[in-house]
C-alpha cells in the first residue's frame, strides 16, 4: 500500500509544499516589517498573561518600547513561572494551555531544563520549519521524490514522562512525534515503540534492525549520533556503502553541531552522487534556521515562526546587563549572542547559542558556537567556529578522522600555559607530531587573536594533545545520564573541569 500510494502523494505533496516558496520570498523581500507585525502580534497576544500585566505589554507599540519595557531574562528567570506552569497554572507567559515541556540539558548545565512548548510553537514553528525545509529542497530540486520513500529521524531518546494530571515533558522530538500530523507520521521510521526508547543502546541496535526492511530516502539527526546508527547497520548488514541498503537514500538534514568534522565521515559510508546534506538550525526553543541554497553552509534566518529576534555583540556581552541589536542594525561577521521572544512564552531570553551573519540581504547566518564554550585564557578568544575549521584542515592535512574532542586551557607554573585537547580519532594520523603542527598552524590561520597569542611561544605554547580511546566520551555521557542523540560533548571551556573528567 504505501509504494502505490507513494509516487501520486509525493506529486500532490511537492505540489502543496511549494505553495509555501511563495510566503518564503515574502520575509525575505520585508524582512522588518515582517518582524515588525510579528513582535506587535505576540505582545498583543500575550498582554492577558501575567508576564504581560506585569510588563504592561498592552502599551508597547515598538521595538525600542519592548526593550525599554522588558528586562533581558535568563532560564533562571524563568524557572518560577515555569515551575507554576508545570503544576497546572495557565496564561502566565503565554495565553494558550502549556501541557508540553521540552527537556533540554544543552552542553554544559547538569541539570536539565524544562522550556515551555505551545500548541503554537508546535505548529507555527517546528512542524513549519520542518515543512519548509522540504520545500526548499523540493525548490532546489524539483525532480525528487523524497515523499515516495521513508523518513528516519535520530531524535532523542526520552519517553514522554508525567509532571501532573494533565502536564508532560520529554526531548523536544518525543513530543515532536507524539503530536506528528498522520501524513508525517505514515512516512516515518522505525516505529514510535522505537523511538521513544530510554535506553539509548538498544534503541540503536533495534532501529538498525527494522529499518534496513524500509525504504529510506531521508536521514535527519545529530551527526555524530547518526554516524552511530550507520555504523551498526553496516556492521550488521556487512557491508561498507549505506546505499547499498537504501539505494534511494539522497538527503540528510543534519543540526546541532558543525558538520564540518563529520562530512569525510558521511562520504566514506554515502558513496554515491545524489546524496545532498542539508543544515538546519533547530533547538528545544525554537527552529531558527534552513540552508536554502545548493552551495555553501549558512542558513536562511527563518523570520514568520512566531520569533522575535534581537542579538548581542559578543565583544560586548555582560548578560542580561547587555544592550540589544535589531535585526536591522546587525553586521554581517560579528560574533552576535541571539537573543529571542517566542510564541511559546519565553520574552527577551538569552538563548546560549552565538552567530554570525553571512548576509543582511537575505539575513543568512551560520552558528559559531555557544556564550559559554569558548577560551581565552591568554586574549585568544577562541571560538567553537574557529576549532571547527581548524579540525577540518588540520584532518585533511594528515589523513584523519575525529569522532569527538574537547579543549580546555592549562597553566603552567612559571608563566603563560597551553591548550590541552583531547581527541578520540576514528582514523588516527600516522604521526600525532605532525597532526598537532597542522591543527596549530590552522588555528592561527582562523584566528588572528590566536596567531598573536602563539607568535612568540611565551604566553601561549603549542597544543597538546591526548589521544583517548574509542569510546571515551560516550562513557563520560553514559556516566552522567545523557547517552542520547539530544546532548552534546562540551568542545571548549574555559576551566579543566569536563577535560579532566574525560581524562581520569
Amino acid at each position: 500500500m504505501g509504494r502505490s500510494l507513494g509516487a501520486p502523494l509525493n506529486t500532490i505533496f511537492s505540489w502543496l509544499i511549494k505553495k509555501r516558496i511563495h510566503q518564503i520570498d515574502l520575509f525575505i523581500k520585508f524582512p522588518l516589517d515582517v518582524q515588525h507585525e510579528l513582535l506587535l502580534d505576540l505582545v498583543h497576544k500575550a498582554a492577558p498573561t501575567y508576564f504581560g500585566q506585569k510588563y504592561r505589554f498592552n502599551h508597547i507599540t515598538s521595538h525600542r518600547q519592548f526593550v525599554q519595557s522588558v528586562p533581558l531574562q535568563t532560564y533562571e528567570d524563568f524557572v518560577p513561572y515555569i515551575e507554576r506552569l508545570m503544576q497546572g497554572e495557565q496564561e502566565l507567559l503565554w495565553p494558550t494551555p502549556i501541557h508540553w515541556f521540552a527537556k533540554s540539558s544543552g552542553t554544559t548545565s547538569q541539570r536539565s531544563k524544562l522550556l515551555p512548548v505551545s500548541k503554537e510553537s508546535l505548529e507555527e514553528c517546528h512542524y513549519k520549519g520542518g515543512k519548509d525545509l522540504l520545500a526548499l529542497y523540493y525548490h532546489n530540486h524539483p525532480t525528487t521524490r523524497l515523499f515516495s520513500g521513508k523518513h528516519l529521524i535520530v531524535g532523542g531518546s526520552s519517553q514522554i514522562n508525567p509532571l501532573s494530571a494533565d502536564s508532560y515533558f520529554g526531548d523536544l522530538s518525543a513530543i515532536i512525534v507524539n503530536n506528528l500530523p498522520w501524513w508525517c507520521e505514515w512516512r516515518r521510521t522505525p516505529s514510535k515503540e522505537i523511538t521513544l526508547m530510554e535506553q539509548w543502546e538498544e534503541k540503536i541496535e533495534r532501529m538498525a534492525r527494522e529499518t534496513v526492511k524500509e525504504d529510506v530516502m531521508i536521514l535527519a539527526g545529530v551527526p555524530s549520533w547518526t554516524m552511530v546508527l550507520i555504523r551498526k547497520i553496516l556492521q550488521n548488514e556487512k557491508t561498507d556503502n549505506l546505499l547499498d541498503i537504501w539505494p534511494n537514500l539522497e538527503l540528510y538534514m543534519h543540526g546541532g553541531v558543525s558538520f564540518s568534522p563529520y562530512k569525510h565521515q558521511f562520504e566514506n559510508v554515502i558513496r554515491g552522487k545524489q546524496m545532498n546534506y542539508v543544515q538546519t538550525y533547530n533547538a528545544s526553543e525554537g527552529f531558527f534556521g534552513i540552508q536554502d541554497t545548493v552551495v555553501g553552509d549558512d542558513m536562511l534566518l527563518m523570520l514568520d515562526y512566531g520569533i522575535y529576534y534581537e542579538f548581542i555583540p559578543m565583544s560586548e556581552f555582560k548578560g542580561t546587563d547587555s544592550s540589544t541589536l535589531a535585526l536591522s542594525e546587525v553586521e554581517i561577521g560579528i560574533n552576535y549572542a541571539v537573543v529571542i521572544s517566542t510564541n511559546a512564552g519565553l520574552w527577551r531570553y538569552i538563548l546560549g547559542d552565538t552567530v554570525v551573519f553571512t548576509s543582511t540581504s537575505p539575513f543568512r547566518i551560520r552558528v559559531t558556537g555557544r556564550t559559554t564554550e569558548f577560551i581565552n585564557a591568554f586574549g585568544e578568544e577562541l571560538i567553537v567556529d574557529n576549532v571547527e575549521k581548524a579540525i577540518e584542515k588540520a584532518c585533511l592535512t594528515t589523513s584523519c578522522s575525529i569522532k569527538n574532542y574537547t579543549v580546555a586551557p592549562r597553566f603552567l607554573a612559571d608563566s603563560g600555559g597551553y591548550h590541552h585537547w583531547a581527541i578520540e580519532f576514528i582514523t588516527a594520523p600516522q604521526d600525532l607530531t605532525i597532526f598537532v603542527e597542522a591543527l596549530d598552524k590552522a588555528l592561527c590561520e582562523v584566528n588572528s587573536d590566536y596567531e598573536a597569542k602563539r607568535k612568540t611561544d611565551l604566553n601561549l605554547r603549542m597544543p597538546k594533545v591526548t589521544v583517548v580511546s574509542i569510546g571515551t566520551f560516550e562513557n563520560w555521557l553514559k556516566k552522567r545520564q545523557k547517552l542520547g542523540g539530544q546532548h552534546k560533548i562540551p568542545r571548549l571551556k574555559n576551566d579543566t573541569v569536563v577535560l579532566d573528567e574525560i581524562l581520569d
